[in-house]
């Protein structure tokens, strides 16, 4: 008997209703745990993770059904994609389920908002007390393999500041990943973190010393509206920031031409929203079309390069335009 379009959306549900097991059992340490102890009874996983037994009996038994666990009676077992999704893996599928129960939370708020026009900005983010301890660990899974092997190659300013032996700084650092990669590879680059969580700066710090980067690598308490620098800067970068403070852009990109050196750099990492809309069915787009509406929220939206060039253009910087697949890096240089 044919599918029909029907079955291929139950399909996708199916797929959907997976990721939401995987996002209990990652944010629990439920995934980690079970890989700890080779096989478990859920008492066994109550005792070593201190969840509630009737919770962990029904989650083993959705996490079976949609092929995370293995079983044996009533002993659990992760099977592959269990194991692979436990956030210490190499190459950990968490941050699919992370991004997927993110995405639902703000569907559901943009269903409710779009009937009074109301944009409560950023807190959104912060509604669900399980998502944001977890928001840079997704984004670092996210986007750090394609910074060093695909940003780092493409924009060469980051090799002249490593041979002037400069000091790179990140606005809204979150866990520190950027400079985490980028001093992993830029051996005579130093780094400051700036970030106005707390809960990021002891991430970025716990893991910074984990990479033995402590001896060159810091934090501090600080974001892109309220910053003081122990010293003038030869990088500033803003990762996926700018789209966030757009409309502050002209006093913004004014004192951080002021907080470089001669001959500094002000990095900026975007989305590249197309000028074309019609590319958005192209599947490296799809997920940017839902995030712009997860954007709109915020207060904000995703950004075309060509304007963030001239906007720095007209703050004095001299600016360049680095296409990185969906991305775009926008260097803007002081003279």
């Amino acid at each position: 008997m044919a599918r029909t379009p029907l079955d291929e959306l139950r399909k996708r549900a199916q797929g959907a209703l997976s990721l939401d097991i995987a996002f209990i059992g990652v944010v629990n340490g439920l995934f980690s745990a079970l890989h700890e102890l080779g096989r478990a009874r859920v008492d066994d996983l109550a005792a070593k993770t201190g969840m509630d037994a009737g919770y962990l009996q029904r989650w083993c038994d959705a996490a079976y059904a949609f092929g995370w666990l293995e079983r044996d009676g009533e002993v659990f077992v992760l099977s592959d994609d269990g194991a692979a999704m436990r956030p210490e893996a190499e190459d950990s599928g968490m941050a699919l389920a992370i991004g997927a129960v993110l995405s639902a939370h703000m569907a559901e708020r943009a269903a409710g908002l779009m009937r009074s026009g109301e944009r409560p900005g950023e807190k959104v983010l912060a509604e669900r007390e399980t998502i944001l301890p977890w928001f840079g660990a997704m984004l670092e899974h996210n986007f750090r393999r394609s910074f060093e092997e695909k940003v780092l190659p493409a924009v060469p300013v980051f090799a002249e500041m490593n041979e002037r032996q400069g000091l790179v700084v990140d606005l809204g650092c979150g866990n520190g990943w950027y400079l985490r990669a980028l001093l992993g590879r830029c051996h005579s680059l130093r780094g400051l973190g700036l970030d106005g969580f707390d809960e990021n700066i002891r991430q970025a710090e716990r893991l910074a010393q984990k990479e033995a980067l402590a001896d060159r690598l810091h934090f501090a308490q600080g974001d892109i509206h309220r910053f003081e620098l122990p010293e003038p800067a030869d990088l500033i970068a803003m990762n996926r920031a700018l789209h966030h403070v757009w409309e502050e852009r002209g006093r913004l990109f004014e004192r951080l031409h002021g907080e470089l050196r001669p001959g500094g750099a002000l990095v900026i990492w975007e989305p590249a929203w197309p000028e074309d809309t019609g590319i958005l069915r192209e599947p490296a787009y799809r997920t940017m079309a839902f995030q712009n509406l997860s954007e709109h929220i915020q207060g904000n939206h995703f950004l075309h390069p060509e304007e963030i060039a001239e906007a720095l253009t007209n703050a004095g910087f001299a600016a360049t335009v680095h296409p990185v697949g969906t991305d775009a890096v926008v260097v803007g240089r002081r003279s």
